[in-house]
């Protein structure tokens, strides 16, 4: 570690976060103490924070001493994980119908946030100092994991206009003592690439943290050019918010000559879990229980797949219980080499409208699909939305490469995949914009699995 980031580290981000009010040094320095704890230790912390939680919102928060009282659930009788059970799904149309009852009567200093809204309309709801300390926390510990720390230079390739709307002159100050660069990257026109490759080779960041598809297609852009990054002395590249796929994480790697860092959260969820270096990803136990739940909203057991649900203990004043992701996932009850005892997540599949559905019914990952595509000389750019059961389109940004039997391949196997009597309408265009989140997505579903 430089004396730099060595003072950043230890001085100047902890007199940030002090006079913000905030928890965030000893709360990460907790978390690193608690995740070499056993399983059961961390289970019976989380059971212990649980019941006074609940107990908690159950006095301060109208929506939810309502619903206790209707239910006749009495929080401080709660003594096991499972008995979340006992409470309803919560999910966006709830909190926008109850935003005002959703709010602690006692909460003060909250921030209003939405999401991006990437898959609809976006969600307002609101975070108070102890969830932003938290959340930076387990981000910070996670960071620490692969051996980059606070005032390390990092380049922030991201793509979402509400953080680049947020930049005032104190983040922009605050950003540049920490070395902590933004490059903007919601247009990747062939000029843009070129002024975010030049970019990252001048910062030489210890750290890039960003989409996995706005950073690998800055990698494979690079590439092209046949622009060296292997050279800059970059440990990691953390990716978060969208689906991470094998074949992103291996040019990642390859171009920039780091390991890849999976992160799995949201804005609205909070920091879920993140990937250690023996490859495991870890659950942020401490602020975080994970369900997996079927159609029903039934808990299923380790090692089965469905909907991720997720309960954020540090949201008193803004409530998340048993939220719907809208993500696919699997738990895991295995043990991570790294000693850790947080809980894992065996796999994260994307959200429910990844997966498309056949004409028989046959629910199959969007992959399906996008290895088609994928594997095609001359393809530099496309996205699939399945409209119907009975029409898919595709958008494709082609190359010179590009061969006019490459269509009939197509439309051939994508009816394999999804039914002869299917209608695959192709589109050729120059361009295929984000979602409004700045976050791109390879596969759209109009129909429910």
């Amino acid at each position: 570690m430089s004396l730099y980031t060595s003072l950043c580290s230890s001085v100047l981000f902890p007199l940030h976060e002090a006079l913000k009010k905030h928890s965030t040094v000893r709360v990460r320095k907790a978390m690193e103490r608690s995740q070499w704890l056993g399983v059961d230790e961390i289970r019976q912390a989380q059971v212990k924070d649980l019941t006074r939680f609940l107990t908690d919102i159950g006095q301060h928060v109208p929506y939810y001493r309502t619903l206790f009282a209707a239910l006749d659930f009495n929080p401080e009788q709660v003594a096991s994980l499972t008995d979340l059970a006992r409470l309803p799904l919560l999910d966006k149309p709830t909190i926008r119908a109850n935003l005002d009852k959703m709010r602690a009567d006692d909460a003060e200093g909250l921030a209003r946030f939405n999401t991006g809204g990437s898959s609809g309309e976006p969600l307002i709801f609101y975070i108070g100092s102890r969830r932003v300390s938290h959340d930076v926390a387990a981000k910070w510990r996670a960071t620490r994991w692969w051996g980059v720390d606070i005032g390390d230079p990092e380049a922030v390739i991201w793509g979402s206009p509400i953080e680049l709307g947020a930049q005032d002159k104190i983040r922009l100050i605050r950003d540049k003592l920490l070395r902590t660069h933004l490059i903007p990257a919601f247009e990747m026109s062939q000029e843009k690439l070129d002024g975010f490759v030049a970019r990252i080779r001048q910062i030489r960041p210890k750290m890039l943290f960003g989409y996995p598809s706005a950073l690998a297609h800055i990698a494979s852009h690079a590439e092209k050019r046949g622009v060296a990054m292997t050279d800059l002395g970059i440990k990691v590249a953390f990716v978060t918010s969208e689906r991470l796929y094998d074949y992103q994480r291996d040019k990642i790697q390859a171009v920039f000559g780091c390991p890849v860092a999976n992160g799995y959260g949201g804005r609205d969820a909070g920091f879920i879990a993140h990937q250690c270096p023996e490859g495991a990803m870890h659950i942020t136990a401490e602020d975080i229980i994970v369900e997996i739940v079927d159609k029903q909203g039934k808990p299923l057991p380790n090692g089965e797949l469905g909907e991720i649900v997720v309960t954020h203990l540090a949201t008193r004043d803004f409530p998340f219980i048993r939220y719907r992701t809208g993500d696919m996932g699997i738990l895991s009850d295995k043990a991570c080499a790294c000693g850790r005892g947080l809980p894992l997540l065996e796999e994260i599949q994307g959200r429910t409208t990844d997966f498309v559905v056949a004409r028989d019914g046959t629910v199959l990952h969007g992959l399906a699909l996008i290895y088609v595509l994928r594997d095609l000389e001359g393809v530099d750019a496309f996205k699939i939305t399945q409209d119907s059961l009975e029409k898919t389109s595709v958008q494709i940004v082609k190359t010179d490469a590009y061969r006019a039997e490459s269509e009939q391949r197509i439309v051939a196997e994508f009816k394999k995949r999804l039914g002869e009597t299917v209608n695959v309408a192709i589109e050729y265009t120059d361009y295929i914009p984000k979602e409004r989140s700045g976050k791109f997505r390879y596969v759209i579903s109009h129909v429910k699995p």
